[in-house]
């Protein structure tokens, strides 16, 4: 079965998704999981999908109510897919994407303060992609205090403990996978 929305006002709608593997979609069952236990905290919020492949998770949080959501990918080819999979949801009155390096660059949401509330972060595995991308996170001011980020990574990488203003709330292992649960207290 393909890639497709699991709940909301696009429930069943079926996405692209890359073949291959360079590109890994967030599983259904996986994503089915994170937004019950996001529960009703994705409605009215602003969301940001970094290294978001598809745009799956974002595309998920608006069908459940999210009022705009921010995609981020530094890969053409997911860009692309995320413009497809947005244009045919109709979602592009509610979402902006850009194509940054999000480790290092700056990102510019052209938000008047802190904008964001909750954030899916999917980096490749194993990259050493966590620290730099919290780093330049909470660099950026773009973050509410109490925005919740949920971080998908391989339970060999740990979520830095060190960095000031995040703080792990929980973490859930499915598999390979480990989905943290991370508040910015800043």
């Amino acid at each position: 079965m393909g890639l497709r929305i699991i709940s909301g006002n696009l429930k069943g709608r079926k996405l692209f998704s890359p073949k291959g593997v360079r590109i890994r979609p967030t599983a259904d069952r996986l994503r089915e999981s994170i937004f019950s236990i996001l529960s009703a905290r994705v409605a009215d919020s602003v969301v940001l999908d970094l290294f978001a492949g598809t745009g799956a998770l974002g595309i998920e949080a608006l069908s459940r109510g999210a009022s705009f959501a921010f995609f981020i990918d530094n890969d053409k080819e997911a860009l692309s897919i995320i413009k497809k999979n947005t244009e045919i949801c109709g979602l592009n009155d509610r979402i902006k994407i850009a194509g940054l390096n999000i480790e290092r660059t700056f990102i510019d949401l052209r938000c008047e303060t802190p904008c964001v509330n909750l954030v899916f972060m999917d980096p490749p595995y194993n990259k050493n992609l966590i620290r730099p991308t919290l780093i330049n996170l909470s660099g950026n001011r773009i973050l509410e205090k109490e925005a919740l980020l949920v971080i998908e990574h391989d339970i060999l990488e740990t979520i830095p403990e060190d960095l000031p203003g995040y703080n792990i709330e929980d973490q859930r292992r499915y598999g390979k996978t480990l989905v943290s649960f991370i508040k910015y207290m800043i």
